[in-house]
């Protein structure tokens, strides 16, 4: 209630708010200190410097960066370097060209101590003049499928040529027992000429070829010529008089001559019948195979047309026949 009793209109009491207690105490310790303290003294200015952080220096050597001046190549210097660089380049193509011509020589080294297929059929003694004209491996050339039934050609024509020899000595005892008939010895031996090389050229080895590279056109050829082999076997086997065979009609009708010349020429005349079935066997197993080959009449066209154009004899003989009419031609006109 005490204060309610003070008069709000009454002049203030002049208060200094420097003479509190507080104060004064804490203004009589500064001066104290700011009494003792000199400014120029060493230890002051140590004590009152300000403490600043050292900046953190870099750990490895530092340079001071300076800017450098741009030069310009001089022209002479740009030429020295493009020389050099020619110079450069033209080792290095001598280099490679050295080495091209070094693996040209190895190839030619290589190729020269190469030895390709040789000719070994037929099988000639060395001393032999002649060389063989044919190469033949079954088991290199051959697929192992085709193998046997090549052979089996293969045998076929030496039964054939064998059979054409026993021909030529039988109507050699036949042309002894009777000089009339010189007509066939001579075909006789005409037949075995010819028709020994003629078999082994016209069916023997088409079909060896055909097996070989599954070549249509060969299979076509070898068609062709064994059929009509097949014939020649049976008229042979027949044997008609002034035809240059053995055959059973003629070993017949020397029965009653000579029987020991009668029995050879029997005995030729089985070995043709023997050539003709196994013709006709061979035949239809070959054209068993030939089904299962995928070979065709048109694929045999293509073969022989890509052959006949590729065939240089046959180019040449073409590009002579065209400057023929060409000149023809541009005379007539």
């Amino acid at each position: 209630m005490s204060t309610f009793d003070t008069n709000p209109f009454a002049d203030p009491v002049d208060v200094n708010p420097f003479q509190d207690p507080s104060v004064t105490q804490l203004t009589n310790a500064n001066q104290g200190g700011l009494a003792e303290f000199n400014p120029f003294t060493e230890s002051s200015r140590l004590t009152n410097a300000p403490q600043t952080t050292p900046a953190t220096q870099p750990t490895g050597p530092s340079q001071p960066a300076v800017l450098q001046p741009s030069v310009e190549p001089t022209p002479q210097a740009v030429a020295s370097a493009a020389q050099a660089s020619l110079l450069q380049q033209q080792e290095e193509l001598e280099r490679k060209a050295a080495e091209l011509e070094r693996k040209e020589r190895e190839l030619q080294n290589s190729a020269a101590g190469f030895n390709p297929k040789q000719n070994n059929w037929p099988p000639l003694p060395k001393f032999c003049p002649m060389k063989p004209c044919f190469y033949q491996d079954f088991s290199a050339d051959i697929p192992a499928d085709y193998q046997r039934i090549c052979k089996m050609l293969y045998y076929l024509w030496m039964l054939h040529s064998i059979t054409l020899l026993l021909n030529l000595l039988a109507c050699l005892a036949w042309f002894l027992i009777n000089p009339e008939r010189g007509v066939d010895l001579g075909l006789s031996i005409l037949w075995f000429i010819l028709f020994t090389p003629c078999a082994f050229l016209c069916w023997y080895r088409p079909i060896y070829k055909a097996f070989r590279s599954d070549s249509s056109f060969s299979f076509f050829v070898f068609f062709f010529v064994f059929f009509c082999q097949i014939v020649e076997y049976i008229v042979q086997a027949v044997g008609i008089p002034n035809w240059g065979n053995s055959g059973w009609i003629a070993a017949f009708s020397v029965v009653g001559v000579n029987l020991a010349v009668a029995v050879i020429m029997m005995v030729v005349a089985t070995f043709f019948t023997v050539c003709s079935v196994l013709a006709l066997f061979l035949l239809k197993r070959v054209h068993s195979l030939y089904r299962r080959t995928g070979a065709s009449f048109q694929r045999a066209q293509e073969e022989f047309s890509q052959g006949i154009l590729t065939n240089r004899s046959f180019q040449n003989a073409a590009a002579g026949a065209a400057s023929t009419a060409a000149q023809s031609a541009f005379r007539g006109n």
